[in-house]
């Protein structure tokens, strides 16, 4: 899966995509009982610059945003 880093413009930067799951990932559970929450990790990191930051989803009813945080800022990617 490849995901792109945007910042709101017309050219979105490609990112090196991994996937490495947590523990509740490897045993099928989600995150919150309930699915939904604001900081909710996913299997997924992503290399910017010359870094590996874990994806992190913002998921309340049926829509999901999904963004890494660099120095305490979420950047939004988008797949």
């Amino acid at each position: 899966m490849k995901f792109n880093l945007n910042y709101f413009s017309d050219n979105p930067v490609p990112l090196e995509t991994i996937e490495q799951p947590l523990p509740h990932h490897k045993r099928g559970l989600q995150y919150t009982a309930t699915g939904y929450g604001s900081k909710i990790p996913t299997r997924y990191k992503v290399k910017y610059n010359a870094r590996w930051y874990r994806v992190y989803s913002k998921c309340f009813s049926n829509v999901s945003s999904e963004y890494i945080i660099v120095a305490g800022k979420q950047l939004p990617v988008h797949d």
